[in-house]
């Protein structure tokens, strides 16, 4: 592409943008490599009212703008373009070498869409091919775009076990990464992570583990101890500090977190008692669950930050509420994911937990005023609008309070991840 073009791109993407001020509707969906660790994050478009060309424009923008780091953390990012993007854009992605694109097998019918393709791959583009299909990977077809690609995703819901493992085997012995897609259960997961799949991508994460015979080890029993103790009555200030003045880690997490730019402080607090003042008793509470809940390291690290994205979308769309109710709110969305977090049955971790009605009656009954926002957020997470939810002004309400809660759960959570020198 000619410099001429390239700026011509730019302004034209530019324009987009300026055009249309909300966020882009975007739902950042995490592969999982086999330690449980990030491997990867997919973009793809909550599709609304809006044309997919114009959102498809509108995406092309923050890859050309840079923006779209604050989506990937840095981490390797797919997403899928239309086809006369690909053909006249694609450059625009080579300049960011962390986005890869996802390809579907029809490509192979189009000459100048795989030509485009060659060149992409052959400049050290990621490609990454959707077999979602249930076809032979021996076809001459597939095999021409498997020459191409470094990634394979295969769809686990469709494919039988063995079926899936011979495809994986099969794909894995061509030096290819393979991801495994639709894993909406544990047992899938468990029997993904018995082959040689690279990643894994699905619902499972944010649904609870079955267990016969729950077990609350003694690190989650500790945990739940201190969650006890935040939301006992008579808690203040100073028991605040009390309750966390021994765990050094704890306060080091929280007091670095409460003093960062982000939130550009006129001095810097000393002391827990002295956030606690400062920001208010309910929301140190829950900055406090957050950062106990972020020491149980045997679970995903993007759970927890799943965890934190829907307490903020939850507490962001209760703006309407009064402020006891918006951090109430935040505190439904946190422990909505509880069960996961735990691995252990809602209504036996709410034993522990003297949590206000309205907190347990969305927990356990989907019921009362924080149910309707934790449903939305879910119904978001999931990519499963509807009816007036896909309306553009319902659309660019969750999608600010998506990015929102995205950048503030990238940051809590860089400082939960920290430990004292």
């Amino acid at each position: 592409m000619t410099d001429t073009a390239v700026e011509a791109a730019r302004a034209a993407a530019n324009a987009a943008a300026s055009a249309v001020s909300a966020p882009l509707p975007l739902l950042r969906v995490p592969m999982l490599d086999r330690d449980r660790q990030l491997m990867a994050y997919e973009l793809l478009l909550q599709h609304g009212e809006e044309e997919e060309s114009a959102l498809a424009h509108r995406m092309l923008s923050i890859i050309i703008d840079g923006s779209v780091t604050q989506w990937a953390r840095g981490n390797r990012v797919f997403l899928s373009l239309p086809r006369d993007l690909v053909l006249e854009q694609a450059d625009q992605v080579l300049r960011h070498p962390r986005i890869g694109l996802v390809i579907q097998p029809d490509a192979i019918h189009d000459d100048l869409l795989m030509e485009r393709l060659r060149q992409l791959s052959a400049r050290g583009c990621a490609l990454l091919l959707d077999l979602d299909d249930v076809g032979t990977l021996e076809s001459n077809e597939v095999l021409r775009v498997l020459d191409l690609v470094r990634y394979v995703r295969l769809d686990a819901s469709r494919l039988k076990p063995d079926a899936l493992r011979e495809r994986c085997e099969t794909l894995h012995a061509r030096g290819l990464h393979v991801i495994a897609g639709h894993v909406n259960d544990h047992e899938t997961c468990g029997h993904c992570m018995s082959l040689p799949f690279a990643a894994v991508q699905g619902a499972y994460l944010l649904r609870p583990e079955k267990v016969d015979v729950p077990v609350l080890t003694a690190n989650r029993l500790s945990v739940l101890r201190l969650l006890r103790a935040l939301e006992e009555d008579g808690t203040g200030p100073v028991e605040l500090g009390q309750i966390i003045r021994n765990d050094v880690i704890l306060s080091y997490k929280l007091l670095g977190c409460v003093n960062s730019a982000y939130f550009s402080l006129p001095r810097q607090l000393k002391s827990v008692e002295q956030a606690a003042i400062f920001f208010g008793l309910t929301r140190m509470r829950n900055w406090i669950s957050t950062m106990a809940l972020s020491g149980m390291d045997d679970r995903p690290p993007e759970l927890l930050r799943a965890a934190l994205i829907r307490a903020h979308m939850c507490e962001q769309l209760a703006q309407h509420l009064p402020r006891e109710q918006r951090e109430m709110a935040f505190t439904t969305g946190l422990f909505s994911l509880l069960e996961s977090l735990m691995c252990a049955p809602m209504e036996l971790l709410l034993q522990h937990l003297p949590l206000a009605p309205e907190i347990r009656s969305a927990l356990l009954e989907q019921q009362g005023p924080f149910a309707p926002i934790l449903e939305q957020v879910q119904r978001w997470e999931a990519g499963e609008l509807r009816g007036g939810e896909t309306q553009p002004q319902h659309i660019r309400r969750m999608a600010t309070a998506y990015l929102e809660a995205i950048r503030w759960a990238d940051h809590v959570h860089s400082f939960a991840e920290q430990r004292p020198h």
